[in-house]
């Protein structure tokens, strides 16, 4: 890791999904964010705007660097994102900002980085197997708007290192004969059944007009907050189902992760929509569905899985160490 130069401080970060973005500053090496403020995307033509009515809002000097972790994959300047309308130049952003230096990078890339500075109050043990190997790769997945997926990998010299990947794109894999006809409805529909199209908000409304589908049933008309509503409720037989069937996936495609990676430095799980459910986690098949992998149940058995639920996205504090790291 590079020496960190103090005259480029504050330091501008930002966490952009398909539906909020959030903005702070880093006031000192190492300080929390602050000033931190959420804008709904819908809310704003392109980023452009946000950033710009962050910047007209907060107080002190005004930052001469910045960092965003964006859910979207980074492949040269120009950037389109997958699941919001806003699309723009990296460079030409730069310039309108009147920064020195702009750094785009992938969202849960960001959240990866910010893993080792978590406190034990932001995390929540999933299951009571497993014990953490220091320096062993980590693994990092998060459902919201859209399945954000990274991990931490240790180079040659001990420094961790984060992947960039689209791993939510992965196909979506069943393990029995009711999540077979779900996954049949989801290619049917889309053409492609990732795991995302099951492990975000939309695909909880996609997963119960698929159980409807499969039961003859005429599906209500509901937004993922009523398919969390009802499942919470236990008011939709359907709904409850849903949510059974999204922590079956997410524990499959979690110990996938996990041999994929060798995380025996644990699974992290990130995104809005798990800490929402409350302790369903905990009653749901995903730590089961973690281990089921066979010969390596023993060897997935031994993996520790937390809950990241901090107050204030860890994604801005994995942003901003993006700038002194890569």
């Amino acid at each position: 890791m590079s020496a960190v130069n103090t005259s480029s401080f504050p330091r501008l970060m930002g966490d952009v999904g398909g539906t909020n973005a959030r903005f702070a500053l880093q006031e000192a090496p190492g300080a929390q964010p602050s000033q931190v403020r959420t804008y709904a995307v819908s809310d704003h033509a392109n980023i452009d705007g946000a950033m710009k009515a962050y910047l007209e809002q907060v107080a002190g000097p005004k930052p001469r660097q910045g960092a965003v972790g964006i859910a979207n994959p980074i492949v040269g300047d120009f950037l389109r994102m997958t699941n919001s309308p806003w699309a723009f130049s990296i460079e030409a952003l730069r310039v309108e900002l009147g920064l020195d230096r702009l750094l785009f990078i992938n969202d849960f890339t960001a959240l990866a980085l910010s893993l080792p500075s978590l406190q034990a109050e932001h995390l929540r043990r999933i299951g009571t197997a497993g014990i953490a190997d220091p320096k062993a790769a980590i693994g990092l997945l998060g459902p919201g708007t859209g399945l954000g997926v990274s991990g931490l990998l240790y180079d040659t010299a001990g420094h961790l290192v984060p992947l960039g990947g689209e791993g939510g794109h992965v196909s979506l894999a069943s393990a029995n004969a009711r999540e077979d006809a779900v996954v049949a409805v989801l290619r049917e529909r889309f053409g492609h059944a990732s795991a995302e199209r099951a492990l975000q908000g939309a695909g909880l409304v996609a997963m119960y007009e698929a159980l409807c589908k499969i039961d003859g049933a005429v599906a209500a008309s509901l937004d993922p907050a009523g398919v969390t509503a009802a499942a919470m409720a236990g008011s939709d037989a359907r709904c409850v189902e849903v949510i059974e069937l999204f922590f079956a996936f997410l524990g499959s495609v979690a110990g996938n992760l996990a041999l994929t990676l060798g995380a025996r430095g644990g699974v992290y799980i990130g995104g809005g929509i798990v800490p929402r459910l409350g302790d369903w986690i905990d009653r749901s098949a995903f730590r089961e569905r973690f281990i089921a992998k066979g010969r390596f149940r023993g060897y997935l058995d031994a993996i520790p899985t937390w809950l990241i639920h901090a107050e204030t996205s860890p994604a801005l504090i994995g942003a901003a160490r993006a700038l002194d790291e890569l």
